[in-house]
């Protein structure tokens, strides 16, 4: 079929997660809304999805219709089991990444590591990313002072059941029977605060990102392959919508923290604790070789865990053209340059 002749769906769908998006800023906007109303296509939500289609897309993405923005493991995990996606965008934001132990226990810095016992959440779900990113942001802060996850003790904690992010983790940590945390977020930083749990590691402050990368470092944007095929043009014209979203959020610092707050389900606290200033001008997606350099080192850390079926070859899998094709659109022909990695 050729594109021309393509019947247009009825429906876009979107997912993201709940952290720092231009899909989600341009959600709040209604700018994905008011873009395709004029070929008779809903953009809808897939948070908001159910009857008509399957939350559980926003982690196998078998929605040919969808485009996520959100973390790496998931999407590296559909590509590896096979589903057919093309990554169009890396993002990086840096989200308050931290280790955390109890009041008082003296821990402070990566090399006071060695030898504790590290908390690693166990859900019994189809891809487990709590328990990637707990095992990735360990070997981050480890590898920051030269160790590894060998010089720590892991301790399995069973998660099913707990309520809100990190729940399971500091309930462990309070009972003693773990040293150190793994948490990111606004929500992470709520949660430390009420338990009194302390910094034994700021991720956030280590200079070299490769300590850094875990499932929202960097956060990719996917699309199906057969969305691409068929309506190419569509796909340029949501990835158009974002990279404006993003041009209007670099300004407005108070209106994306503002979304922020409903994006995290957090409080200004929350918020203000988990983004550095300048967050809002780091919403530009690019596929520089770096950001795809990183991708790569998080993909290989995944499959030597066990979290991937079948490596994923990065480059391949990336397709810069819709991104290009989409600044294009909006008289851009050269995309910014990225703030951060």
């Amino acid at each position: 079929m050729t594109h021309a002749a393509a019947v247009l769906p009825r429906t876009l769908w979107f997912t993201r997660c709940p952290v720092p998006t231009a899909t989600g800023i341009a959600a709040d906007r209604r700018w994905l809304t008011e873009e395709f109303a004029r070929d008779g296509i809903e953009v809808r939500s897939l948070q908001d999805a159910e009857p008509d289609a399957d939350p559980a897309a926003h982690y196998t993405h078998a929605l040919p219709g969808l485009f996520r923005e959100g973390g790496n493991v998931p999407a590296l995990w559909a590509r590896s089991r096979g589903e057919r996606t093309r990554l169009v965008g890396l993002t990086w934001i840096e989200e308050r990444q931290s280790i955390l132990v109890a009041p008082g226990s003296g821990l402070r810095g990566a090399a006071a590591l060695r030898g504790s016992r590290i908390a690693l959440p166990a859900h019994s779900i189809a891809i487990d990313f709590w328990r990637a990113m707990a095992l990735r942001g360990f070997e981050g802060a480890l590898a920051s002072a030269g160790l590894g996850l060998a010089d720590a003790v892991p301790v399995d904690v069973p998660a099913d059941g707990s309520r809100g992010q990190w729940s399971a983790e500091l309930a462990a940590l309070r009972r003693g029977d773990v040293d150190a945390v793994y948490v990111k977020g606004a929500l992470a930083v709520e949660a430390a605060r009420r338990t009194g749990a302390e910094v034994a590691v700021d991720l956030d402050g280590l200079p070299d990102p490769a300590f850094r990368v875990n499932n929202g470092t960097p956060r990719p944007i996917t699309v199906h392959q057969d969305l691409l095929d068929e309506h190419p043009g569509l796909v340029d014209r949501f990835l158009a919508v974002l990279l404006r979203a993003a041009d209007w959020a670099a300004g407005r610092p108070d209106e994306v923290d503002r979304i922020l707050g409903a994006e995290t389900g957090a409080g200004a606290e929350g918020v203000a604790g988990a983004y550095l200033p300048g967050t809002h001008r780091t919403l530009h997606p690019d596929l520089s070789a770096h950001r795809l350099t990183l991708l790569a080192a998080q993909e290989k850390a995944l499959r030597a865990h066990g979290f991937l079926p079948e490596a994923v070859d990065i480059d391949s899998w990336a397709d810069p053209a819709p991104l290009r094709r989409a600044a294009a659109l909006n008289g851009t022909p050269a995309l910014p340059p990225p703030v951060t990695p």
